[in-house]
């Protein structure tokens, strides 16, 4: 098992490098937030889902398999 599937932007696959420009985009809209001193009700709620759309996109990295790539000619 290669873990650097799970923190190597070059071995991550579509779901994981979604997932994480998310919890970033995520992130940088809470500090704004904060900065305006706003609250949006259930807002945190965000971080749960990017996160879990993480997982799930690991563990479809971990159990594919390179030679499983479509190539459309």
């Amino acid at each position: 098992m290669k873990y650097s599937k799970i923190y190597d932007p070059r071995e991550m696959n579509s779901y994981q490098f979604v997932s994480t420009t998310g919890l970033i985009m995520t992130l940088v809209a809470h500090l704004i937030l904060i900065l305006l001193n706003k609250t949006v009700e259930n807002f945190t709620t965000l971080y749960l889902c990017w996160s879990g759309f993480f997982v799930i996109g690991t563990v479809v990295n971990f159990y594919s398999k390179p030679e499983e790539d479509h190539h459309h000619h």
